[in-house]
């Protein structure tokens, strides 16, 4: 056998490449949804049909089939969701409190989405690292029923050591404990968390860690980028922030998380059920699982619902929400991003938006943790500025915050970048919030970033040498796989 590789290597080769470079592209152009990203991937591959078609399989397979599991989930919530429909915000309400064209955006989210916009929720703004671990760690050592996290970066270093042994607590005094961890996000230290929770006794899964078969790839597509932790079923946290002690201290980097109660968090509390499922085949029932939905106010602000998008059944649907939101907007839209990169239908919506006469205006980090995406953002910066919108380099530490507002009433909080990774290949989680006093301190939140921003200018960005700009241009050719 090895006497006949030596002597055909090359045909052999030749031939490899051709069958596995041909099914790659067949695949390729019969299952991608973009015609952009189709053609891309067939490029690849023809440029190198062997090299090209293993780069595909790694990378390019949406290898995430939940529609049959996400079916039996709502026959398992079955019972859950009718009694959350006595928390359901007609039409006419919105209408009534908020305007027709916000009435139009909340029948959007009802067709895209796979939850009800659902009224008696409280929503409370963590503003740091420091004062979401405290939170979260109180939440977790008074837990009487059950806990469970799902989470991207759980780091081994003294913030999820933190974390960490408030789990192990729990777990020690008979509380239902659950861990779910992104096995990319796991990785982002060595040792990872998974051997420190198992070690201390807390049932912990890495979240589809068969993809990568144990290779650290800081990018690897469909991974769970939500952050979520929900206590008793009564109280959950979601937002931005992972954990890592890199959010901690006065010199740390930014986020914004959220401490939620009322309905909305049965929602919040269903997908990370799901996932825990797809990873592990367990269900979680009984008494220790029950979601406290009458912890509410009927008809009682803040109008919320949960906003889940990820490779699956739930494709896309943030950038729809999205989409629609920019299109409603009548006076402002404010956004606040640290990997702002959408694409040029999103970028479509905000231009005709600006024209429309709406103030639109865009945060992003002046010190960014990624460079590479540092690079690519700007690229496009001097393009959205000459279609009229506003963007600023906020000053000082780098800033994760996923924040945005449209007309100071309505609010879109959670994971989700504005970038392809987030809008496509992720799993996300955010909720949209029609309440004017949330909007609000979320727009006190973007005000307090612009205080010390830098205002840039089309032309100090066109005045750039031709090599920086050639530079980022480069960058941007790889923005979707950012």
């Amino acid at each position: 056998m090895t006497g006949i590789f030596a002597t055909y290597w090359a045909e052999i080769l030749a031939i490899l490449s051709l069958v596995m470079g041909t099914l790659a592209a067949v695949h390729a152009t019969m299952t991608k949804r973009d015609v952009r990203s189709a053609i891309g991937w067939v490029g690849i591959i023809v440029l190198s049909p062997l090299i090209g078609a293993l780069i595909y399989a790694v990378a390019g397979i949406n290898r995430v089939r939940r529609k049959s599991l996400i079916s039996r989930r709502s026959r398992r919530f079955e019972e859950l969701w009718k009694r959350l429909s006595e928390y359901g915000v007609p039409r006419e309400v919105v209408a009534d409190k908020f305007g027709s064209r916000m009435a139009a955006l909340k029948s959007l989210g009802d067709t895209v989405g796979h939850h009800a916009l659902l009224s008696g929720n409280r929503i409370d703004i963590l503003h740091t690292g420091s004062e979401t671990y405290a939170a979260i760690c109180a939440a977790i050592d008074a837990a009487e029923r059950s806990v469970i996290l799902e989470t991207y970066i759980f780091d081994r270093d003294p913030a999820g050591k933190r974390v960490a042994d408030c789990l192990a607590a729990a777990a020690r005094r008979g509380v239902e404990v659950r861990v779910l961890v992104d096995a990319v996000g796991a990785r982002y230290s060595v040792p990872s968390i998974i051997g420190y929770l198992k070690d201390r006794g807390v049932p912990v899964a890495s979240f589809n860690g068969k993809v990568i078969v144990g290779m650290r790839l800081p990018y690897a597509n469909l991974r769970t980028h939500r952050k979520i932790v929900v206590i008793d079923g009564k109280v959950a946290f979601m937002g931005g922030m992972n954990i890592r002690a890199a959010f901690e201290g006065e010199h740390a980097a930014r986020d914004t998380h959220f401490r939620v109660t009322g309905p909305v968090v049965a929602d919040i509390f269903a997908v990370a059920a799901e996932d825990l499922n797809f990873e592990t085949g367990e269900v979680l029932t009984g008494r220790a699982w029950q979601v406290a939905v009458d912890d509410g106010v009927q008809g009682g602000p803040a109008f919320a619902r949960a906003i889940v998008s990820g490779p699956d059944s739930n494709i896309e649907t943030n950038h729809k929400i999205l989409m629609g939101a920019f299109s409603t907007a009548e006076k402002s839209i404010r956004i606040m991003s640290p990997y702002f990169l959408p694409d040029n239908i999103l970028l479509a919506a905000l231009f005709t938006a600006a024209r429309r006469g709406v103030v639109v205006e865009i945060v992003v980090p002046s010190q960014n943790n990624l460079a590479i995406v540092s690079h690519a953002m700007t690229s496009q910066f001097a393009q959205i500025l000459k279609e009229g919108c506003r963007i600023y380099n906020a000053q000082g530490p780098f800033d994760h915050s996923k924040l945005l507002t449209v007309d100071g009433q309505w609010a879109f909080v959670g994971s989700s970048n504005l970038d392809s990774r987030s809008l496509r290949l992720n799993f996300e989680i955010d909720m949209e919030v029609f309440d004017r006093d949330f909007a609000a301190a979320i727009d006190k939140r973007i005000d307090a970033a612009l205080y010390h921003a830098e205002m840039l200018s089309f032309d100090a960005l066109q005045a750039r040498p031709f090599a920086v700009r050639l530079l980022n241009r480069v960058f941007w050719l790889g923005s979707p796989y950012l």
